[in-house]
C-alpha cells in the first residue's frame, strides 16, 4: 500500500533523516521504534505532507506522490494522527469530526456510523467542546477525524502517550479492528514498547534518522526487538 525509498529531510542545515525506506502491508501495523530524536515523528510529518523532504520517493497504492502538500497528502488517502492530538478545543466533537471532510467530494461529507461504533464516547459527548474532553477521549477523537477521511494509511504519531491505561486497551482494539478490515496500511510511532510489539507486523527501528533493524513479527523475540531499540 505505502513505499518509502530513500527519504531525505533536513531541518535548515541540519539533517534529520538519511536515506530512509520501508513499506506498509494493507491489513498490517507497521511499528516504528527508537528512542527521542531519531526522527520517527519527522517521517510521519514527510509522508503526511507536514514537512517538506529532500529527497526520495513516496509511492501510494502503486502511484508515485512525490512532496505532497498536507491536503494533497489526505486527499490521496494518507491521514496523520499527530502526536498531542490537536484537536481543536473551542469546537464540539461533532465539529471536529467534519473538519475531515475538507479533503472529501460534498457527497461523502457525513460522520458515518462506524466511527461511533469503534469510539462510542464520542457519540455520547457530540456536543461537548474538544478541548472539554479528557487526554484520552481527544485521543480518540483525533483518530475518529483521521478516519472520517476514509484513508489508505493511517499514521499514528505516540497515541498512547499521556493516555490512561483502559484507554490505550481501547485503541489498541480499535487498531486491530482497521488491520482486520483488510484495506488499510497503518503506520505507528509508538515508545509504549509492549504496546508497539503486541500490535506489530513489521517492525521497523531507527537510529540518527536511519533504519537500523527490520523484521517481520513471526518468529521475532521481544528481548531481540527490545534490544534492536535501546542498544
Amino acid at each position: 500500500m505505502l513505499t518509502i525509498q530513500n527519504l531525505t529531510l533536513k531541518y535548515g542545515q541540519s539533517q534529520i533523516l538519511n536515506g530512509v525506506s520501508l513499506s506498509a502491508k494493507a491489513g498490517e501495523v507497521t511499528s516504528v521504534m527508537g528512542t527521542n530524536g531519531v526522527g520517527k515523528t519527522s517521517l510521519l510529518k514527510a509522508i503526511a505532507g507536514r514537512h517538506p523532504y529532500a529527497d526520495g520517493t513516496i509511492v501510494l497504492d502503486a502511484m508515485p506522490r512525490s512532496h505532497l502538500t498536507a491536503f494533497d497528502a489526505a486527499k490521496a488517502g494518507i491521514a496523520y494522527v499527530p502526536q498531542g492530538r490537536e484537536v481543536f478545543p473551542m469546537m464540539t466533537v461533532v465539529e471536529n469530526l467534519e473538519t475531515g471532510f475538507a479533503c472529501l467530494d460534498k457527497a461523502d461529507h457525513v460522520v458515518p456510523d462506524h466511527i461511533y461504533d469503534l469510539f462510542p464516547v464520542l457519540k455520547d459527548m457530540a456536543d461537548r467542546r474538544g478541548g472539554d474532553l479528557s487526554g484520552g477521549q481527544q485521543q480518540q477523537l483525533a483518530i475518529a477525524r483521521a478516519l472520517i477521511t476514509r484513508p489508505k494509511v493511517l499514521l499514528l504519531d505516540e497515541p498512547t502517550e499521556g493516555i490512561q491505561p483502559n484507554i490505550i486497551q481501547q485503541i489498541g482494539h480499535v487498531i486491530r479492528t482497521l488491520c482486520d478490515q483488510g484495506d488499510m496500511a497503518i503506520v505507528l510511532v509508538e515508545q509504549f514498547f509492549d504496546f508497539a510489539f503486541d500490535l506489530g507486523d513489521q517492525f521497523t527501528v531507527m537510529k540518527r534518522g536511519e533504519i537500523s533493524f527490520e523484521s517481520r513479527a513471526e518468529g521475532l523475540e521481544r528481548q531481540t526487538l527490545f534490544d534492536a531499540v535501546m542498544v
